[in-house]
């Protein structure tokens, strides 16, 4: 079978070193059972994107079947193909691939970018989940049309049966993986995370250079005049915040990167708030509080490889998964243990901040938001107030009931609600 409508013109992923990962081979899959080609949404709306382009409907039906007899060998992904053998009628089995364009520069750049803004995303994504909104960004899923079929049987059909078939399997196997959607579109796994462990690091460089001043000095001519000695120059000004330590190779026989370098870390934290404070912030915590606290003190947000085994050493430890040590950390940058406290455990609060909360929303233009607990709420936004008096903001995609802390708190319930509407 062959493309009745030609090929068109594919853009290519962003320029750079290729990784391993820009080829992956998937085992034979079992056979297809049941009345779904797949269970997530993300799968769905790849099965999906090839049936409503079928001229013949019965050979859908014959894909299926050929996909529930196991007659799909390995599953090849490369960028923008998707490749496998089919078996069918004859002893050879036919080469059936499926191909989809991979995105452009400037697609990719706004998938990374919405991508690393947000930490709940990446955590969905480690979690082996899609969030609606990356898909909406840029091309991530195919639709009717994007999915162009190819096969070496003799069937001209659009798409053939065998095409069929490894467009079900396949849809499994997003299920499965769907970090695989981002190998169809150009990059692999490890280019992916390393893109957007860059574009952290890189906003990180830039609020801690930010943040340096100068020091005082002494005229090199005053200091080695003859004479008294001037005085001495009073001592540093402590830094903002404690430094990162450098980076600790991997070396046979030597202690573990992760360790030493969380070590160091905490040495400096603890040192440069002794320093400023005189009280160690660490000693009141508990042990769930300071795992939030440890995961939180380190950028990339489970990332790298160092931070995303740091987030499974701590989940295991604690009991948790990767995706609650995300969320929780969510909550500590946005406002420490409080915050924490506030993501946690709702609470009945009494008369007064809370009650005023409703009518001055409503009065600047917001009334949809409805009561529940210490929590007013819509589909998509949600106000929490905390004992300590302050409103939390949370935001999450329309009905998924998954919550993720953003913002600013504030005692103010109309401005915590306008910083999360970027107004």
């Amino acid at each position: 079978m062959r493309d009745p409508r030609g090929t068109r013109g594919r853009r290519t992923a962003p320029t750079g070193a290729r990784h391993d990962d820009r080829r992956r081979t998937f085992p034979a899959p079992e056979p297809l059972t049941g009345t779904q080609a797949a269970s997530s949404w993300w799968g769905h709306a790849w099965v999906e994107a090839l049936e409503d382009t079928a001229l013949d409907q019965a050979r859908l039906t014959r894909g299926r079947a050929y996909a529930g007899r196991g007659l799909v060998d390995s599953i090849t992904i490369t960028p923008g193909r998707v490749t496998a053998y089919v078996h069918g009628s004859r002893p050879r089995p036919y080469r059936t691939e499926i191909r989809l364009r991979t995105l452009g520069d400037d697609e990719w750049a706004d998938l990374l970018a919405a991508v690393a803004a947000r930490p709940e995303h990446i955590a969905a994504l480690l979690d082996k989940d899609v969030p609606h909104v990356l898909a909406s960004i840029a091309d991530l899923l195919p639709t009717a049309g994007d999915l162009i079929p190819d096969c070496s049987c003799p069937d001209d059909g659009f798409p053939c049966k065998h095409a069929t078939a490894l467009c079900y399997q396949t849809g499994r196997l997003l299920d499965q993986d769907p970090l695989v959607l981002f190998l169809m579109r150009g990059m692999g796994e490890r280019e992916l995370l390393a893109a957007i462990s860059q574009r952290n690091a890189t906003r990180s460089a830039a609020q801690r250079a930010s943040d340096a001043g100068p020091f005082p000095t002494v005229d090199i001519r005053e200091a080695l005049a003859r004479g008294p000695l001037p005085m001495l120059p009073p001592p540093f000004p402590l830094p903002p915040a404690p430094g990162r330590p450098p980076a600790y190779p991997q070396a046979p026989g030597a202690p573990d990167p992760l360790a030493l370098d969380l070590l160091a870390t905490e040495a400096t934290a603890r040192a440069h708030a002794l320093l400023t404070t005189g009280v160690d912030p660490i000693a009141p915590l508990t042990a769930w509080q300071d795992a939030v606290r440890l995961a939180a003190a380190h950028p990339g947000s489970g990332l790298t490889a160092s931070s995303r085994a740091l987030y499974r050493e701590l989940a295991a430890a604690t009991g948790r998964t990767p995706t609650t040590i995300a969320r929780a950390v969510a909550a500590w940058r946005q406002g420490g243990s409080s915050a924490l406290t506030v993501l946690e455990s709702a609470w009945d609060p009494p008369a007064g901040p809370f009650d005023r909360a409703r009518p001055a929303l409503v009065a600047a233009g917001f009334p949809d938001f409805r009561p529940r607990d210490n929590h007013l709420s819509t589909a998509t936004l949600q106000l929490r107030y905390g004992r300590d008096g302050l409103w939390y903001g949370y935001e999450s995609d329309a009905g998924r009931d998954d919550w993720w802390p953003r913002g600013t708190p504030s005692s103010d319930p109309v401005e915590v609600l306008n910083t999360l509407l970027g107004g």
